[in-house]
């Protein structure tokens, strides 16, 4: 990858926790990236500075994942943003993090909770998608942000988790119907993430607080977003038939679950 030639990277929810850590180690691989926030500006300046310090470029850029009717706006905004700063009309890697966290029972889940989490969790991901596709380059990378709870069943999860096995049944659509376009799409669905306020050797907490973990999550990230050597990860829609089978064996052992 050259300087003339940067892949650039869009992460939703850029601004702090894994998001922000995903922005960070992309630059350090060369890759410019915009980050979004919803409220937090002072927080995404620090990550714009801090992918400046690594010798990248980046720009942040508002937007509420959960607002479908500011989307619109937003992709006008971005091809704005491509052209003023990398005079580029398109870019590569495309990362559904955004999310907020809920923890409630069935029996206590009000219809207003449900719908937020839908919002942002499921609908904003299908139609932000929907509308930044066309600026994506063909050849390019999206990852959605899924979860263990999709698997590991915890009481209180129910709704969050709901939304995210959504995710990852839209995930292997995705891949099959943007495999002509050969854009991979694959999901992470990780363990326990502390996500607030941490560096990479402090981002995943597991059995033994082993910094270690943290390193091979996030190669395991970066690999489902950047690699293209593994010929399941080809665009020929079958990525997303094999996202659960690759991440049981890259992410869950290396982020392991631990016990609130």
């Amino acid at each position: 990858m050259t300087d003339q030639t940067p892949k650039i990277a869009l992460i939703t929810g850029g601004s702090r926790g894994l998001g922000r850590n995903t922005a960070e180690s992309l630059a350090r691989k060369g890759v410019d990236s915009v980050i979004t926030y919803n409220s937090r500006a002072d927080e995404a300046k620090k990550v714009v500075a801090a992918i400046e310090a690594e010798g990248r470029k980046a720009v942040a850029l508002q937007l509420d994942t959960g607002d479908v009717n500011s989307f619109a706006g937003f992709a006008l905004t971005l091809k704005r943003t491509l052209k003023e700063t990398w005079r580029r009309e398109h870019f590569d890697f495309l990362v559904n993090n955004a999310g907020t966290s809920h923890h409630n029972s069935i029996e206590m889940t009000t219809e207003a909770e449900f719908d937020a989490l839908y919002n942002v969790h499921l609908k904003g991901v299908f139609f932000l998608t929907q509308k930044l596709l066309p600026l994506i380059n063909d050849g390019g990378r999206i990852v959605n942000l899924s979860s263990g709870l999709t698997r590991i069943i915890m009481p209180g999860s129910a709704p969050y988790a709901s939304m995210k096995g959504a995710v990852e049944t839209l995930t292997k659509y995705m891949a099959k119907e943007l495999g002509p376009r050969k854009i991979r799409v694959n999901a992470i669905s990780a363990g326990a993430i502390r996500t607030f306020d941490l560096d990479v050797k402090n981002l995943a907490l597991a059995d033994a607080g082993n910094p270690a973990d943290a390193e091979r999550f996030q190669g395991a990230f970066d690999g489902l977003a950047l690699r293209v050597e593994d010929s399941r990860l080809q665009g020929d829609g079958d990525a997303g038939f094999h996202f659960l089978q690759r991440l049981r064996q890259r992410v869950w052992r290396s982020v392991r679950p631990f016990h609130m």
